[in-house]
């Protein structure tokens, strides 16, 4: 049987993360600690009610726990919405051989676990405009980009993300959860004919889709979470939010926040939404996600729109 992908390497337990928080963090000892969320790359404790730690469970995310302790602190004051602020750092030891770290918790929830309706999504779609057109300032590039790889995991190539985008959609067929369309094949054809965008690359979160939006509980943008794959790179490898997450009037509203997207921009961004929400729903259908499920199908649907 082939070993998931999103497998943990070495993952923490409460009792595990407990211990290494209170023996590194002795204001914490004792603190309750409930395991949050898992992803791939890292699991996460809710530590005393107000702390959310996380803890890689592969070796390849420990670069990007790295990138997270050093870039994050720059980047929150220069943004319109929250975003974690390591508070806490907690180095290799005997017990877990790899560096977690703490901030204060963003209350909200995952935009794919909330699921408003498409109507719904106007004012949200203009905050995370709004918030990307900050943090694709060139100027923070500047700033706070130094150091940082340039598109590592190729996101921004739609020939790239095309090519493993097929067997997404094939898994998922054949889990029945998905229903072939002509027009997804199509368009995946013709990007594998695409260059990668041109142009000086910006400061990019890298992996903005449906999980790492937070949402108030009327709906608002609450917050951005999850910065291990943040880099330099085309605005595309962000924008790809634009077509997974919002369509129609909630789309417009994104664009009108953020400014014009030009063809090849927004080409690459619709070829990363159904790149990203065709992997996510293959997650979602393996490890019995239905809302994430439910999201992602609707967002390989709206990459298209």
């Amino acid at each position: 049987m082939t070993t998931p992908e999103w497998a943990p390497e070495h993952e923490a337990t409460p009792e595990l993360a407990s211990a290494l928080i209170g023996r590194r963090f002795p204001e914490l000892r004792g603190a309750p600690v409930e395991r949050l969320a898992t992803g791939w790359d890292n699991t996460v404790f809710l530590v005393g009610g107000d702390w959310v730690f996380r803890f890689p469970r592969r070796r390849m995310a420990i670069g990007g726990v790295e990138r997270e302790i050093a870039v994050l602190p720059v980047l929150a004051p220069r943004l319109p919405l929250p975003v974690p602020v390591p508070r806490f750092v907690g180095g290799p030891s005997d017990d877990f051989p790899w560096p977690f770290w703490g901030a204060r918790r963003i209350p909200g929830r995952e935009l794919a676990d909330v699921r408003p309706p498409d109507g719904d999504r106007v004012v949200l779609a203009a905050e995370t405009g709004a918030f990307l057109r900050a943090l694709h300032d060139p100027a923070l590039a500047r700033e706070a980009g130094k150091g940082l790889p340039v598109d590592p995991m190729g996101r921004a190539d739609p020939a790239e993300r095309a090519s493993r985008t097929h067997g997404r959609l094939d898994a998922i067929a054949a889990r029945g959860v998905w229903e072939r369309d002509p027009a997804v094949g199509e368009f995946l054809a013709a990007a594998q004919g695409w260059a990668a965008p041109g142009g000086e690359p910006v400061l990019v979160h890298g992996d903005l889709h449906v999980r790492h939006l937070l949402l108030t509980p009327g709906g608002r943008a609450a917050g951005v979470i999850d910065w291990g794959d943040v880099c330099l790179g085309a605005p595309a490898v962000d924008l790809s939010l634009a077509y997974a997450g919002f369509e129609g009037a909630a789309r417009e509203a994104f664009l009108a926040e953020y400014g014009p997207v030009p063809g090849e921009q927004e080409a690459a961004a619709r070829t990363l939404a159904l790149n990203l929400s065709a992997t996510l729903a293959e997650y979602a259908a393996s490890t019995g996600r239905e809302a994430l499920l439910a999201e992602t199908i609707a967002g390989i649907g709206r990459a298209l729109s």
